[in-house]
């Protein structure tokens, strides 16, 4: 028997909790974009309450994203959230910027803190520094290969967290690019929305990929043309004990997402119940995978076993 990883997975609406509990998550995800970086669904605080009123009826935690990058007109705001948060009985708050970490401690805020940076957490002394300061997980960067993240979980003295699935972000502005632009060419920007639902994408015609864009309270984001699947690589993941595997649920609809949670989740019980199982299924695995992706979303491996380029 192994440390079986748990599975978290992001959702967009709190009605989406139990029957992703079900298909096998064991942990959610979510928040309000006036704290957290491209959620895959907008949580008000109601929301947040009945989210996790519903995670913890069927036995899940629910992390709250607090991930922002913080100006200091936002730090009475992000102390009153923090309260809030405390009070409504999340399990974690996942955050990036320190000043999370200093209104935990300054306002004796007692809820457990993952340290999530996007882009820095790249190598295990980092990992440990945050550690020692506060936070009890990490999540690391997604363009770590499988011998860095596996180096990193051997010297890290706090969880470890990796993304398996789903989209990554390229790229990020706290200018509203998109937005500006319309206003260049003098097009009415309440009429050309450029959030999530508009369906805006840059385009690369030389390697036919197209490029989520799209924009919220916390500036512009451009997408990765591929989703991240390694379905059929746990194994190596599994083995270094990695302690939590997300799930991005961003700018896919529940159907797709409970779809890909079973599929991992008995992708993780078959190898706990025989390596030579999953070894067997491992093609299997990824050709179901790539039945559930939507059309013109291909998948690839990330920067697991190579250098992705875009």
């Amino acid at each position: 028997m192994f440390k079986k990883p748990e599975l978290l997975v992001t959702p967009q609406q709190a009605e989406d909790i139990a029957p992703l509990a079900a298909a096998g998550a064991d942990a959610f995800l979510a928040g309000e974009q006036a704290f957290g970086l491209r959620l895959a669904g907008e949580f008000r605080k109601s929301d947040m309450e009945k989210a996790v009123q519903l995670a913890h009826q069927s036995g899940k935690k629910l992390y709250a994203a607090v991930n922002a990058i913080f100006h200091n007109n936002q730090l009475p705001t992000l102390k009153e959230y923090m309260h809030f948060l405390q009070q409504i009985g999340v399990d974690a708050v996942v955050f990036g910027d320190p000043a999370v970490l200093m209104t935990a401690k300054t306002e004796a805020i007692d809820i457990p803190l993952y340290w999530n940076t996007e882009t820095t957490a790249t190598n295990w002394g980092s990992v440990n520094y945050w550690g020692k300061n506060g936070a009890e997980r990490a999540v690391l960067a997604r363009e770590l290969n499988l011998d860095a993240i596996t180096e990193i979980k051997e010297q890290a003295g706090i969880d470890i967290e990796i993304q398996v699935h789903g989209m990554t972000c390229m790229f990020q502005s706290k200018r509203k690019l998109v937005g500006n632009y319309m206003e260049f060419q003098g097009r009415n920007v309440q009429i050309e929305r450029r959030d999530k639902e508009r369906g805006l994408h840059l385009y690369d015609p030389e390697r036919d990929a197209r490029y989520p864009v799209f924009e919220d309270k916390n500036g512009t984001h451009i997408m990765s043309p591929r989703d991240m699947c390694i379905i059929d690589e746990l194994d190596d993941l599994l083995e270094a004990g990695i302690d939590a595997f997300k799930i991005e649920g961003i700018l896919k609809d529940t159907a797709y997402l409970q779809g890909i949670t079973a599929l991992y989740k008995e992708a993780i019980e078959d190898y706990n119940k025989n390596a030579a199982l999953y070894n067997e299924k491992r093609e299997d695995y990824a050709n179901r995978a790539q039945r559930l992706q939507p059309k013109g979303r291909q998948l690839d491996t990330g920067f697991f076993f190579k250098e992705t380029v875009y």
